[in-house]
């Protein structure tokens, strides 16, 4: 009985769970309305164009190798002509940097003439007679009186000074002159009229803790040469990857070709299988719409030639793009196809020996080291400016001098007369008497030297330029090493992709050459059933499609293939040896008329 009632309850839990919905019954579909677009629109009655490409006037083809390409695109292509010219203004700034230590030589000749009116009678010119108010030697008036008086004081001078001055790289400065004076002064007290003034002067200023050995017209300088040299390793990573596009584009414009080529193929055979079927149509060994069917291949292997055409067009502009610069240049007009053969097939190593050739070759590490150096050599400066100023200096002037003796006035003869026993005033030493030449000559004989040193020391109280400059510096440091390891990643991340994408390439290539050689078997066997009769025009244009898709993937591997020997030869950095780059002629052709 319990066995019956178990069995019951079993068959009526199993009933309930058949008759109830386990999920909710979703509602039915509403229809949408669509509205109607362009009413009455049909497609126009095309006819198709002759095959060939836009803009192309060389016919039939011209060839050009790949070595061709790549010398075209390193003389001529815009972008590379820009680079080089920004090398080449960053040279000229290293050029201008340098220009606080070139000597600079000054040379000043001048002539002044003045005219002032006399003090007294002393320091007066000549007299000059007239009518003038004398002042008697006791008390009283002034009465007029007919004597020579004080004339005005003329001088008239003419100098030359010249010599050359300029700083040394670590600071010093320097300088050395020499100045000819020649003067007329007619004062009466004068022994001379007219006298000559020679010097030489010579200075040195040396800083002895701030600005010595790192200055800034030093760190400037060698700024420029870091900025000047990270110029020309980014413009070899332009290079780089402008080589990789131009070569990614030959070998795309030799798939494009050799893709034509198979869709040509294609539809030559399918116009043969066209004919074969019309054949058995006509003698009623198939039915007619086989014929149909065969056309409807035909037709979309015509458009695949179109379609293979197109392609062949728009990489042969890319390319061209990409070695001239001008719109006018006359390879766009040609017809290019190329005529390299394959891609040599390299022999890569292991991952560690293509990130070792990475870091040696790459010009991105160049750039990030230079970008280290740059931070350590702002450090450098702004730790010398923290320094306190203490600056030495020393002067050195030799004077020399002579002159043309001047008439004695008479009241001095009248006191030699009273004064010495022969009555005769004394005149100045013989070397003073003389032209320039005298004058020169007691110059170079260091008669009347001065002689100058001094040592000036100066502490600023915060500094906040110099402290700011340090916590500056140190960030670039900071930012100089994050910089370093993220080349180093990315290295490494480049290195794993391209040494996987090239053993990957080769794999596809060798299993897309397999399965086109049994497609190629396949549809040479399925012909000789349907010719045997065997076989159905549909199983013939099944295996055609399929052996045109094996083809198109084995050009495709092949193109992947180079491809990626392209890319592992740009990650290795031996894209720039294997191309011969040269930057002192990269761009020089970009324009019919190159500028000096």
């Amino acid at each position: 009985m319990k066995s019956r009632a178990v069995s019951a309850l079993v068959a009526a839990a199993a009933i309930v769970a058949a008759v109830a919905p386990l999920q909710r019954i979703s509602a039915q579909p509403v229809p949408v309305a669509v509205p109607t677009v362009a009413a009455g629109y049909r497609a126009p009655a095309a006819e198709p164009s002759p095959p060939g490409l836009v803009g192309v006037t060389e016919r039939p083809f011209v060839p050009i190798s790949l070595q061709d390409a790549v010398a075209m695109s390193l003389l001529r292509n815009p972008n590379l002509a820009i680079t080089a010219g920004n090398v080449r203004i960053a040279r000229f700034n290293v050029v201008s940097a340098k220009s606080p230590f070139d000597v600079q030589l000054h040379l000043q000749p001048s002539s002044s003439y003045q005219v002032l009116p006399p003090q007294n009678i002393f320091f007066a010119g000549p007299g000059i007679g007239g009518l003038y108010l004398c002042q008697p030697l006791g008390i009283g008036q002034p009465y007029p009186c007919t004597v020579q008086g004080p004339g005005n004081i003329i001088t008239h001078q003419y100098q030359v000074a010249g010599g050359i001055q300029g700083q040394s790289v670590n600071g010093t400065l320097y300088s050395a002159g020499i100045t000819r004076t020649r003067t007329y002064n007619n004062l009466i007290i004068n022994l001379f009229s007219p006298y000559y003034q020679s010097s030489l002067n010579l200075g040195l200023d040396q800083p002895l803790m701030r600005n010595f050995g790192m200055n800034e017209a030093k760190h400037d300088y060698k700024l420029a040469i870091l900025t000047a040299d990270t110029s020309e390793a980014q413009a070899l990573v332009d290079v780089s990857s402008t080589l990789e596009q131009v070569e990614d584009s030959y070998w795309d414009l030799v798939a494009s070709w050799r893709n034509v080529a198979i869709a040509e193929d294609a539809l030559k055979e399918a116009i043969a299988q066209q004919r074969t079927v019309v054949r058995l149509a006509k003698q009623g060994a198939a039915p007619p719409v086989t014929a149909v069917e065969v056309q409807t291949q035909v037709s979309n292997f015509q458009s695949d030639v179109f379609s293979a055409l197109q392609e062949v067009a728009e990489i042969q502009n890319q390319l061209k793009s990409q070695l001239v610069t001008g719109s006018q240049d006359p390879i766009w007009g040609a017809n290019l196809v190329p005529s390299s053969p394959v891609q040599e097939l390299p022999s890569p190593g292991d991952l560690a020996q293509i990130v070792a050739q990475a870091q040696t070759n790459r010009p991105e590490v160049r750039v990030v080291r230079n970008q280290r150096r740059a931070a350590d050599l702002d450090r450098a400066y702004a730790k010398n400016q923290l320094l306190p100023q203490a600056d030495f200096q020393v002067q050195y002037q030799s004077n020399g001098f002579a002159g043309q003796l001047a008439p004695i006035p008479q009241f001095e003869q009248s006191e030699c007369s009273a004064i010495i026993p022969t009555g005769i005033c004394p005149t100045p030493p013989p070397e003073t008497q003389g032209k320039m030449g005298k004058a020169t000559g007691n110059m170079w004989a260091w008669r009347y030297p001065t002689f100058n040193v001094a040592l000036i020391f100066s502490v600023p109280l915060q500094n906040l330029t110099a402290r700011s400059l340090m916590h500056s510096a140190q960030q670039e440091q900071a930012q100089a090493e994050i910089s370093m390891q993220q080349l180093d990643q990315r290295i490494g991340a480049e290195s794993r992709n391209a040494l996987q994408a090239f053993e990957a390439s080769l794999s596809r290539l060798y299993a897309a050459r397999t399965s086109r050689e049994s497609a190629e078997s396949v549809y040479a066997s399925e012909v000789r059933r349907f010719n045997a009769g065997e076989s159905t025009t549909f199983l013939v244009l099944q295996r055609q499609t399929e052996l045109a898709q094996a083809r198109g993937r084995e050009l495709q591997a092949q193109t992947d293939l180079n491809k990626s020997v392209v890319e592992l030869q740009r990650v290795e950095g031996t894209i720039l040896s294997a191309n011969d780059v040269d930057l002192k002629t990269m761009g020089s052709k970009a324009l019919a008329t190159s500028p000096p």
